[in-house]
């Protein structure tokens, strides 16, 4: 064991630490044509990540990412939870369907979806069918497009996590909760939603911040026509006179908006685990128990409040 861990601890160092410290030490360089980078400490690098063109390219892609993020978690979620709710037998079958895609490469799937996108594609002959459009229309090389390819190539990081979420979660609550009388949207916003937090805050990482990176994709289904974070690091690293610092710099930002995703995941733990301390001797009544609705003393308090009352009562009886 201590071998294993030992061997982690030694991988995580080499390809994880390390790389980033050299990043974030050339970060605070001077520009070099030559050698890239002079041994010279400086901040203007971080003080270039304040000029009106980085600022329109930052958040140009933060309104991708976080649209392309919102798509996944409104699509991902419906399907995580009928996946997680699904008979048994069903389960691997539809969690092959999520993994396929990975069986290929993400550059290959997004050439597939030029057939889609084109002038005369799938979506165009689809429309016309339909007679929402008189005639073929293109939507490739628009921002639309990307954001189609964004949400297709990042779905399954979504899907997984909150899968993982839902799966795990204590029907007993369920059944609490409509033994109390609760309805379906009160039950999912008090009792689903909270518990599957962090589920949705890990795909959340895992779909934001890559995002945000993904050079490729706009460049395949946009032309190139808008500059997005990823390519603006890669066009520091990759041009003809190369300026290794403002691409380690921005990286850096890059890192420190994952470090606070993380933090947010962290803390979304911390209240999910508060809301599920319930009584492992509870059983769900058989019969809806009334005292519970309407009005009394029950008016106007929340939900976790009356299941906090119920698991009191439970444990009262049971002494």
């Amino acid at each position: 064991t201590r071998f294993c861990i030992a061997g982690v601890a030694i991988w995580l160092i080499v390809f994880a630490l390390l790389p980033n410290l050299f990043v974030l030490i050339i970060s605070f360089l001077e520009p070099d044509k030559l050698t890239y980078v002079l041994p010279d400490f400086t901040l203007d690098n971080y003080r270039r990540l304040a000029s009106p063109s980085f600022l329109a390219i930052f958040f140009d892609s933060l309104w991708l990412a976080l649209s392309s993020t919102l798509i996944c978690l409104a699509v991902g979620y419906p399907f995580a939870y009928i996946m997680a709710r699904a008979p048994r037998r069903v389960r691997p079958w539809l969690l092959l369907l999520i993994i396929i895609p990975f069986w290929t490469s993400s550059l290959i799937r997004t050439y597939s979806l030029i057939n889609i996108l084109q002038n005369n594609g799938m979506l165009s002959k689809l429309l016309e069918f339909l007679h929402i459009t008189s005639g073929p229309v293109s939507f490739m090389y628009s921002e639309f497009a990307v954001l189609v390819g964004l949400a297709y190539t990042m779905l399954p990081f979504m899907i997984l996590p909150i899968y993982a979420a839902v799966e795990k979660l204590d029907t007993r609550l369920i059944d609490a909760a409509n033994d109390l009388g609760a309805g379906s949207l009160r039950t999912f916003w008090h009792i689903i939603l909270p518990l599957t937090a962090p589920g949705i805050m890990s795909g959340c990482i895992l779909v934001f911040l890559p995002a945000l990176t993904l050079f490729y994709v706009p460049d395949v289904l946009g032309g190139g026509k808008g500059l997005l974070l990823g390519n603006y690091i890669q066009m520091q690293f990759t041009k003809p006179v190369p300026d290794w610092p403002l691409g380690a710099a921005t990286s850096s930002i890059l890192t420190l908006v994952l470090a606070l995703m993380v933090l947010g995941y962290k803390w979304s733990l911390k209240m999910s685990s508060q809301r599920s301390d319930f009584d492992t001797d509870y059983e769900p009544a058989p019969v809806r128990t009334q005292s519970y609705l309407g009005t009394g003393s029950a008016t106007g308090r929340g939900l976790g409040t009356q299941l906090t009352a119920r698991k009191r009562r439970v444990s009262g009886e049971g002494k």
